[in-house]
């Protein structure tokens, strides 16, 4: 299972899954190509521009590698859609062996700085990036270990655990998006901490500046220069990796960062990338 997999990195992931021989339960808000949804990333740049992507579009691309998808469209942020989607995998598929948690929230407070973020954002992101991921995981784990362990992955943020280098919106990222990847952070390593010896495999991926649509459309105009960011599927190939080969349990309940992994695994040109 795969959040956020409409586009960008959880869709890398999710079709680099496939590819490795997993059917693959996709989740997203974008079900429809060319749907409309709030991109804002600030209070002061109002955004609902549709995106390249959709659930339909990696569902089809699944397919074509011949694996099964289940499409479980829904708002991170509705705790009772994220609870009838796990519940709808456990009931349809019996469980799941491989849990990515990629989707994330995208809205005001992301670039704004500390006091232009309105206070409700902070209940957003932290719903999005801590609770969300603990419905889905709560519900799922349980027949995880029953089945002997099984893998979770949480695509992490530097933002959760390093000093901006800039304001927000001027190189830098708002305090709420950094608090609610923060908090989603401590998840692999507590899952580790009390799963680990029954064989469940934990990771939090940094994935660095990567060239997703989103990237290319949104963040572009915050003056980011997006020609060198790493393609999404360099990410979703060291997903894979994690995911299938026993050699990676030597990075289990670390942070890893996916672009220095992917140089070392010849997966990503020493020319591409930040």
């Amino acid at each position: 299972m795969v959040t956020g997999a409409s586009r960008g990195i959880g869709k890398a992931i999710a079709i680099g899954l496939a590819n490795a021989g997993y059917d693959v339960a996709i989740t997203a808000r974008t079900l429809h190509s060319g749907e409309q949804r709030d991109n804002s990333l600030s209070v002061h740049r109002p955004d609902d521009r549709p995106l390249p992507g959709s659930l339909e579009e990696t569902a089809a691309e699944i397919q074509a590698a011949g694996r099964k998808s289940l499409v479980l469209p829904f708002d991170l942020t509705d705790l009772g859609a994220v609870q009838d989607a796990a519940d709808r995998v456990l009931q349809e598929w019996g469980g799941v062996d491989v849990l990515v948690h990629n989707g994330r929230y995208i809205g005001p407070g992301l670039m704004d700085v500390l006091l232009d973020t309105p206070l409700d954002a902070y209940d957003k992101f932290l719903t999005a990036h801590l609770t969300a991921p603990l419905v889905l995981t709560r519900t799922l784990l349980p027949g995880m270990l029953e089945r002997g362990g099984g893998t979770v992955v949480t695509i992490t943020s530097s933002s959760a655990y390093s000093v901006p280098p800039a304001a927000a919106g001027k190189g830098g990222w708002g305090h709420a998006y950094a608090v609610g990847k923060a908090a989603g952070h401590q998840l692999v390593p507590t899952l580790h901490a009390e799963f680990g010896d029954r064989g469940l495999r934990c990771f939090n991926v940094e994935p660095g500046f990567v060239a997703t649509e989103r990237n290319q459309i949104v963040v572009k105009d915050f003056g980011h220069d997006v020609s060198n960011g790493t393609p999404p599927a360099v990410i979703g190939s060291v997903v894979s990796w994690l995911v299938t080969d026993p050699a990676a349990d030597a990075h289990r309940a670390e942070t890893v960062h996916a672009q220095e992994l992917a140089r070392t695994l010849g997966y990503l040109p020493a020319t591409v990338g930040t």
